[in-house]
């Protein structure tokens, strides 16, 4: 039989109502002819409970008992989703992530899947079993404990599951109907996609949209999966995430997206010199600050300036490891200079590749709302800048505006 992925979010397993409206869609998928992999998520909020709970019980906690409790939630939500469905009707069970397996990394929290092992699987669809309910966000490390995969974790492993089971699908049910040209509470003009392409949604993944998890896309592009992203409540199209010899016209700019809290750090009067690089961010990457755009000013006098923009709750993490790098001699600076009132406004699309000017248009749009720009940075299908917090709204609706999204 072919074979269907879908994936449910919290919000669409929260209560036992969701729950078996969830187990409707799965039943319809079953009735057109589908061996289905349901992978759930814990019910909504089960997560950040179970993570107040360990850290109220153990604030240096031991990271193999904390993936212990925090995947229980998605335990939960498999066995329900599988008795529903069998009162149902429908030959269902659940698997917790051990079971399958889903051979994961030893870095509790945060593993990565290394191999899906689906003969179990394979099995129990030849048996008659028509759904599999897989706890998502979970697996089993070379220790034989149990991991989880971080927050967004379930979408990965669904995106895996279809990798590995042929599926001819991958459903991912949340609370939105799709993915957006940007933010509609942001740009009351923001258009559903119809679809778009792996390295578009890996992109604005990666620069902000939170309707998919980044790793779950480049597990989508590696392994040609397609997504479909649509809504648990609402019987709508969704966007498909394809390949992109499946869209029909690449658009210039296909999305806007945006980060809200970010921050530019600047270090002043900097040695120019071979290595300065490496050192200046070597202690930033040792210490866990996620550093995004980086720009190099011109040398003068044997010194320059160096400018890098970083999460804005990772501000004093990266001033304390670069201080500490200068008092070790590491590096040798006139004034580090924090600015934690910016947000980084980007445009995407494939069509960019082949298009002059979009570059010049978006920073036209920005000027002619008099939205300064602070850092700019350029890929072959992105161009990023950081703004003034206080402009965010108007620059993404300046851009949508001037590349007209509105229109299909």
């Amino acid at each position: 039989m072919p074979r269907l992925v879908m994936k449910f979010g919290g919000t669409s397993v929260a209560d036992l109502g969701r729950i078996e409206n969830a187990a409707r869609r799965v039943a319809a998928e079953v009735e057109a002819g589908y061996d289905v992999a349901v992978v759930v998520s814990a019910m909504s909020g089960k997560t950040n409970e179970l993570v107040g709970w360990v850290r109220e019980t153990a604030p240096l906690y031991d990271a193999r008992e904390y993936d212990a409790v925090v995947s229980s939630g998605e335990n939960v939500t498999a066995g329900l989703m599988a008795l529903t469905l069998q009162s149902m009707g429908v030959d269902a069970r659940s698997w917790q992530g051990w079971q399958v397996p889903v051979r994961t990394t030893s870095a509790h929290g945060a593993a990565r899947i290394e191999d899906i092992e689906t003969a179990n699987l394979d099995a129990k669809f030849a048996d008659g079993v028509k759904v599999a309910v897989i706890a998502g966000f979970q697996g089993l490390s070379p220790e034989n404990r149990i991991t989880t995969l971080g927050r967004g974790g379930s979408d990965t492993t669904a995106v895996a599951f279809a990798a590995a089971l042929g599926a001819e699908r991958c459903d991912i049910y949340t609370d939105v109907d799709g993915i957006y040209t940007t933010d509609p509470r942001v740009a009351d003009k923001a258009r559903k996609l119809e679809r778009i392409a792996y390295e578009e949604m890996l992109e604005l993944a990666s620069l902000g949209a939170k309707v998919l998890q980044t790793r779950s896309v480049e597990l989508a592009m590696r392994y040609k999966v397609r997504l479909q992203v649509l809504s648990s409540f609402e019987d709508l199209p969704g966007t498909l995430v394809c390949d992109e010899e499946e869209l029909m016209e690449n658009n210039v700019v296909s999305g806007v997206a945006y980060q809200r809290d970010e921050a530019k750090m600047t270090l002043l009067a900097v040695a120019d010199r071979p290595g300065i690089a490496a050192a200046i961010f070597g202690p930033l990457a040792e210490a866990g600050v996620n550093v995004d755009m980086i720009v190099q000013n011109i040398s003068e006098g044997g010194h320059t300036d160096m400018t890098f923009s970083c999460p804005v709750d990772e501000v004093t993490k990266a001033t304390r490891a670069l201080e500490t790098a200068q008092a070790n001699g590491e590096i040798n600076y006139a004034k580090l200079d924090a600015d934690t009132n910016v947000a980084k406004v980007s445009i995407v699309g494939i069509g960019m590749r082949s298009h002059a000017g979009v570059a010049q248009k978006m920073f036209k749009a920005l000027a002619d709302e008099g939205v300064n720009i602070k850092v700019i940075t350029t890929s072959e299908i992105k161009t990023s800048v950081l703004v003034d917090r206080k402009y965010l709204e108007l620059a993404v609706q300046a851009l949508h505006d001037a590349f007209e999204l509105e229109k299909a």
